[in-house]
């Protein structure tokens, strides 16, 4: 590449692509300058004169007029400077030619950089500036590859690629080359390759925005979503609130005939889906929250922040859930401990403490199969 080339190169570059030359000359006169110094031991301050209108790149080394040379490399005296201009003063810069004949090939091949690195930042900056909206959202893409247990998804007519690790993975899910995936975007990352948007479809706030797309009321902000926790590919609780006393929160979310929450379900793969109503009484928030079983007293301790709850002998599997996992969803809904006993089991041990006065009798009537208490 020649001086010419290069010039010729950047207004193409503004032409075809909108980048102003401005953006990539102070960058080079930076670059030449280091490759200058690196490569003809030069100890004098030097800088580069970039002239588009003539092709030239011409380098000058430059020295400072000072009262008293403290730096012969960098100063001279009054004295000499006017031998080199008669008009010099005090703090003018007296500069001579440097440009060596074979710096040519060096200058090329530094142009050559630094056009190819700023072309490189400027589609990351565009493209991060581009897709910086996306993120908190939902977008459709394709799977481009799988690798290592990665899914790589591609979003057409954007310069982003999407990554999904194994975690933000649905377990009943297996990912193919071709398949069209709704994804949430969870952040940004930058890397030498590009920008890559960190994607997700076992994160509690896909579900959430699954929601907000299917429920115009939630759209609108009339019904409000509270809490969203999750057992990916099982089960999810999400709590609503309806802001408007006119507005039925949770007949907006199942939809006529359970439409809009079917549908959502149909995008978990048949993930169960339980819809709780909010509300400020504790009591009534944490019999809600271990829907679908029906719960038949609730005892809080505020201090703990921690509940006991009662259940007919025949709803405590339900209550608890395959593996704990309804009631621990609960818990984390509520951000209450929760305790879940069945109704028999809660008579023997009341019948236990009228019956007993020793703490250590107590705690062994008090252990028992039926007790879960998980956070």
């Amino acid at each position: 590449m020649t001086n010419k080339d290069f010039f010729m190169a950047l207004d193409a570059l503004e032409k075809e692509k909108g980048i102003e030359k401005e953006y990539f000359l102070d960058a080079l006169k930076t670059a030449l300058t280091t490759a200058y110094k690196r490569n003809f031991d030069e100890v004098r301050p030097v800088e580069v004169e970039l002239k588009p209108e003539k092709y030239s790149i011409e380098i000058y080394a430059y020295q400072t007029v000072v009262a008293e040379v403290e730096n012969p490399d960098a100063e001279i005296s009054l004295q000499d400077a006017k031998l080199v201009k008669k008009t010099a003063k005090i703090g003018d810069r007296i500069k001579t030619p440097v440009t060596p004949k074979e710096f040519g090939r060096i200058a090329a091949g530094t142009a050559k950089q630094v056009i190819t690195q700023r072309l490189r930042e400027k589609e990351k900056s565009s493209a991060y500036g581009e897709f910086s909206n996306k993120v908190d959202t939902l977008m459709t893409g394709v799977v481009n590859r799988v690798d290592a247990g990665t899914v790589y998804v591609e979003f057409p007519n954007t310069n982003i690629e999407g990554v999904m690790m194994e975690y933000d993975q649905m377990t009943t899910e297996k990912y193919n080359v071709g398949d069209r995936l709704k994804v949430y975007v969870k952040k940004l990352r930058e890397t030498n390759y590009g920008v890559q948007a960190i994607v997700s479809r076992a994160d509690a706030r896909f579900v959430k925005k699954l929601f907000e797309l299917e429920v115009p009321e939630i759209q609108d902000g009339v019904v409000e979503i509270v809490n969203v926790v999750r057992e990916v590919g099982y089960r999810t609780k999400i709590a609503i609130h309806s802001k408007d006393p006119n507005v039925d929160a949770l007949g907006a979310c199942v939809g006529t005939k359970g439409v809009r929450v079917n549908s959502i379900v149909f995008q978990l793969g048949g993930e169960k889906i339980d819809i709780i109503v909010w509300s400020d009484d504790p009591f009534e928030y944490i019999a809600r929250a271990l829907s679908p079983a029906k719960v038949i007293s609730v005892e809080i301790d505020e201090i703990t922040k921690s509940a006991r709850v009662i259940v007919s002998d025949d709803k405590l599997s339900l209550a608890i859930g395959k593996g704990g996992q309804n009631v621990r969803l609960a818990a984390k809904l509520t951000n209450w401990k929760i305790d879940v006993k069945s109704e028999s089991r809660a008579q023997e041990e009341s019948k236990a403490l009228d019956s007993h006065t020793d703490v250590g009798d107590i705690g062994d009537i008090f252990g028992g199969t039926e007790d879960i208490n998980l956070d």
